[in-house]
């Protein structure tokens, strides 16, 4: 056994025996410390639980990231019922993209159906959904599900994603993306942001 497979398998006990702290740093930590290549079945079945159980976003966002990359496992029923739970569109793109591995494409045209729906609503409720719109348009977003299956329906979610991006305001735009790997890429420093921000909605109060 490697040392990656034996840190992986100390990670799981770990978090089998431990009480659920979502805010306790070990917790946190050893969450993302488990080798999700290694994952087997019982291992795979025992994370969903966890993720279910779990109110903290950014975990949850972890678990999708690493349970999106088994792909040996069946995790067909897992990522219908993710999809279902998720709130924000990031989120919920995250567990299309693991549900395409497994679904048909009528079955993934279905849900993007669904999701534009919610999309559509967001300038109502979300006017400056730039966080959103960012992760639904980078490399690892639609464009990776367009590449890697081409169905015309993610095409249509990208272009109903870029009418909205570019009808926001400038200030909420270009401030990070993500690249292929699903990795966080800021392109301002955060203070530039929130300056630029806060100068228009100083701009939107006249002063």
């Amino acid at each position: 056994m490697s040392l990656n497979q034996q840190h992986h398998k100390e990670s799981i006990r770990y978090l089998a025996t431990a009480p659920l702290h979502e805010n306790d740093s070990k917790f946190i930590c050893t969450i993302s410390e488990v080798a999700y290549e290694f994952l087997t079945t019982n291992e795979a079945d025992f994370i969903e639980l966890l993720y279910f159980k779990m109110k903290n976003i950014a975990l949850r966002n972890k678990i999708l990231y690493g349970l999106i990359r088994c792909k040996e496992l069946e995790l067909k029923d897992f990522f219908q019922k993710a999809y279902k739970k998720e709130r924000y569109l990031d989120m919920r793109l995250l567990a299309i993209h693991g549900l395409a591995h497994y679904a048909s494409e009528e079955e993934i045209d279905k849900v993007i159906d669904h999701f534009l729906k919610i999309l559509m609503k967001r300038p109502e409720t979300t006017p400056y959904n730039y966080q959103e719109y960012e992760f639904l348009r980078s490399a690892f977003g639609l464009p990776l599900l367009i590449k890697k299956y081409g169905y015309p329906c993610f095409e249509k979610a990208l272009q109903q994603v870029e009418k909205q991006y570019h009808a926001m305001p400038e200030a909420f735009k270009g401030h990070f993306t993500f690249d292929e790997d699903g990795k966080a890429v800021q392109l301002r420093s955060p203070n530039v942001t929130k300056q630029m921000i806060e100068r228009f909605f100083a701009a939107q109060n006249g002063h």
